[in-house]
Formats: structure tokens, C-alpha cells, sequence
């Protein structure tokens, strides 16, 4: 039921206020007694808010209910009101037609493996603890947006005024605008205006989609451009010149910038060899976690792991808050050019090099990966199949791996130089092929 990231999928299939029901049931019936609820701007959500809220309730659960806010706010809000979880109700990046739940603990930690596996156990199984007539839960009604705010204008200082556009993709993201503002910059907003239809851009920021913010950015002469998902957990840039920054760089400035010789960052495995380069020039290592910010946010609770991020946008900084939060590594990233220099300077400190990746649809991802497992260990000995499987080789890596949240397997390849990308992306892609091939047998 949990992909890397909460429940998520279509609407009206995969996606129903019966599940949202049950999820909440379940909560309410493993002891989370106080829990705050809130939901991203899509059209569905109100369905599924109420429906999540009803099933808590149902079980004796304490509901405070915050309405729609960046999913970072929500997660945050358990500490704030004595919860004991969060729930919130997004599907982050996806499609519009899609929704689904994520659950966070009472730090702001998204649940793990423990505490997921109990929820689904409950909600496969129908079991629940329902209260008696007079034992059903209570609701309250707070808001959490000036919370965020205040917290994240603490947290930042900024040394030179910026002119920064907030690209936010008509989702939650507004409070990225609000703070930088509260810190001198000044801000104009870009699909400001909610819409759970996402009409201005795919929800997901990439250089694909925000390309009407890379224009915006160079033709105004902007300082720096933001870009936030659907519900504001991811974040990513464009610097003064219009260019969109790559996910691997940014991870590679904010891993620089936050640690110190001795400290570690975590890093899923489809992260580029730029990241290990980079944090090297500071005498600081990368550890690798499975893909997803739920498995980055729990190595970032170990010692000496100071930081942690995914290439798709995920930031974690572990001494602030256990959750990504996009509107604070927008204020981070703002903080670190206003000290440092222009985004396009910094950007060209970080060694990049040639990165390829493909998504090939499949019905069986499993098998794919079973049979991808079996063909490289005949051939490869560097093997490390904690999240799909990545082959490490003299010349660079490869890694195949299933999508956590869609009908896709993800080929990643890269060297330090093109040829040898090449080429072990073409001997990845073959191993795909050749998995494919065998399963239509």
C-alpha cells in the first residue's frame, strides 16, 4: 500500500474515501490518540480530508484539523500541537487525478517501515478498534501558516538583499514568498494562485516544466528562481542566467555547505558521483540510502549525518526538522547566495558528469528486477541491491531500479566521461531489454 513516499494513485481506483477511511481507522486504533490532519490544494482533497478525519474519530482519536497547507507545516504541526502523528492528505508531485496520504510521527519523522507495515496490516485485514457511542474523538480547527513562517525566519539571515520569483506551480507553496519577503528579498510570485488542477505547469518541477521560470528569470534579470512541486516538500532553482539547476548540484552545495570534515551526508543511490567529489573538497562522505525521502530522513538521525537530499528536490536538514521542507531550502539556498555569490558561480564550482537516465514502462516491475538481479551478479562483483540493483565499475556506475509510485523501471547510468556513459548505460538498457524480453516468453 506505502510506495517510497505514502499512499498514493488515481483517484476513484486506487484512490477512495473507503481507503481514506480505513487509513484513518487505523491510526486511531494503533494508539495515535492526537492527530493533525491537513491536505494540498488538489481537487479531491476536501473528499478525502473529511473522510481521513471521520475515520480517527470513529476510532477515539483527538482530530486537529489545519486545512491546506505545504506538507512540511503539517508534518511540523504534531510537534507544535502535542500530537502524536501527522496526516496529509497529497499525492505531492503527481498528476492532478491523483491523491494519497502521508504519515508523519510526532517529531515530523514520515513513518517507517515498523509503522507503516502496521497500518497496512490493519487496513488489509479490516481491524480496527472502533469507539464506543460516547467514546468517539473530538475536533478542533488551527491554523499552522504563521508557525511555519516564524520558524523559518529564525532559522535564516540573509547578508544582501536578492530578487528572487517563486514559481508555485499553483500548489501550497506561498509561504516561500511570504518569508523571503519577511527577509528583505524582493519577491514576485509565479502561478500563485491555488488550483488543484495544476492549469500553469505539471506539478513536478524539472527543467521540462518550469521552462516559462527559466525565461521570466533571465529575461528580468532576476537574482534567483524557485520552484516548488504540488504540495511544497520539494524545491529547485534557477540561477540569475535562466539556467535550471540540476537536482545532483544543488544536493552537492548543500551537502558542502552544511557539512564539516568528519560529518556525513545521506544520499540515495541514483546519486551522481559529483556529490561524493564535492563533499571530499570539505573531508565530509556520503552515505546511500534507498531512493526515497523517507529512507534519506531516517539515516538522517544518525549520528554525524548532517544533511541529507534526493535529486528530485528532497532536502533534509537534520539539527531543523526530520521532513523535506521546500520553503526552507528555498530560504537555505537564498542564505548560501546572498554569502556566497550568484547562483551560476557557485553552480560552476560543483564537477559534474555525463548522467543518463531512462524510465521504461512495465506492468511487472518485480520480475524485471528479478530477472536484471540474476543477469548482472553473473557478471558483476561491486553489486548493491538495497534498492533495485546498482553495479559500481572502474569506469562509473549503473543502476536499475523499480519506481516506487508509478508502472516504471528507472536505468540510471554514469561515468566520468561520455563514452564510458554510454556505455554502460546501453549495457544497462540491454539487461532491461533482455529481462523484458524473457517475461513475454
Amino acid at each position: 500500500m506505502f510506495g517510497t513516499s505514502g499512499v498514493r494513485g488515481t483517484v476513484g481506483e486506487d484512490v477512495t474515501a473507503e481507503l481514506a477511511v480505513a487509513i484513518g481507522r487505523a491510526l486511531g486504533s494503533e494508539g495515535y490518540d492526537r492527530v493533525v490532519v491537513g491536505r494540498d490544494a488538489r481537487e479531491s482533497g476536501v473528499v478525502f480530508e473529511h473522510a481521513l478525519a471521520a475515520g480517527l474519530l470513529e476510532c477515539g482519536a483527538d482530530v486537529i484539523r489545519v486545512g491546506t497547507h505545504p506538507t512540511p507545516t503539517v508534518a511540523r504541526a504534531a510537534e507544535w500541537f502535542d500530537a502524536d502523528a501527522s496526516a496529509v492528505v497529497t499525492a505531492s508531485h503527481n498528476p492532478p487525478t491523483d491523491n494519497g496520504v502521508k504519515l508523519w510521527t510526532k517529531s515530523g519523522r514520515a513513518f517507517g517501515t515498523e509503522r507503516r507495515t502496521a497500518i497496512e496490516r490493519r487496513v488489509r485485514e479490516s481491524d480496527y478498534e472502533l469507539a464506543a457511542w460516547d467514546g468517539v474523538g473530538s475536533e478542533r480547527h488551527r491554523d499552522v501558516g504563521d508557525r511555519h513562517r516564524q520558524a523559518l525566519r529564525e532559522s535564516i539571515e540573509l547578508e544582501d538583499s536578492l530578487s528572487v520569483l517563486v514559481d508555485i506551480g499553483n500548489g501550497t507553496g506561498r509561504l516561500t514568498a511570504d518569508v523571503l519577503a519577511d527577509l528583505g528579498c524582493s519577491v514576485t510570485t509565479f502561478n500563485g494562485q491555488r488550483d488543484g488542477r495544476f492549469p500553469s505547469r505539471p506539478s513536478e518541477p524539472t527543467a521540462e516544466t518550469c521552462h516559462d521560470l527559466q525565461t521570466h528569470v533571465a529575461l528580468t534579470g532576476t537574482d534567483l528562481g524557485i520552484a516548488h512541486d504540488g504540495d511544497a516538500d520539494r524545491m529547485m532553482a534557477v540561477d540569475e542566467y535562466g539556467t535550471f539547476v540540476d537536482g545532483d548540484t544543488l544536493l552537492a552545495l548543500f551537502g558542502r555547505e552544511a557539512a564539516t570534515e568528519g560529518d556525513r551526508i545521506a544520499v540515495p543511490v541514483n546519486t551522481s558521483l559529483a556529490v561524493d567529489d564535492a563533499l571530499a573538497t570539505v573531508g565530509a562522505d556520503v552515505v546511500r540510502t534507498r531512493v526515497g525521502d523517507v529512507f534519506v530522513a531516517e539515516k538522517c538521525a544518525e549520528p554525524d549525518v548532517v544533511f541529507g537530499g534526493e535529486p528530485s528536490g528532497a532536502w533534509v536538514w537534520s539539527d531543523e526538522t526530520p521532513c523535506p521542507d521546500g520553503p526552507l531550502a528555498a530560504c537555505k539556498l537564498a542564505e548560501l547566495v546572498s554569502k556566497r555569490g550568484s547562483l551560476a558561480t557557485l553552480v560552476s564550482e560543483v564537477d559534474t558528469y555525463p548522467l543518463r537516465r531512462e524510465s521504461i514502462e512495465t506492468d511487472d516491475k518485480a520480475g524485471v528486477l528479478e530477472r536484471v538481479e540474476t543477469v548482472v551478479r553473473e557478471r558483476y562483483d561491486d553489486i548493491d541491491d538495497r534498492d533495485g540493483v546498482r553495479v559500481a565499475t572502474d569506469s562509473g556506475w549503473f543502476l536499475v531500479r523499480a519506481s516506487g509510485t508509478q508502472p516504471l523501471v528507472r536505468v540510471t547510468a554514469e561515468a566520468r566521461t561520455e563514452s564510458d556513459a554510454d556505455d554502460l548505460f546501453d549495457e544497462a538498457g540491454g539487461v532491461v531489454e533482455q529481462a523484458t524480453q524473457s517475461l513475454s516468453v
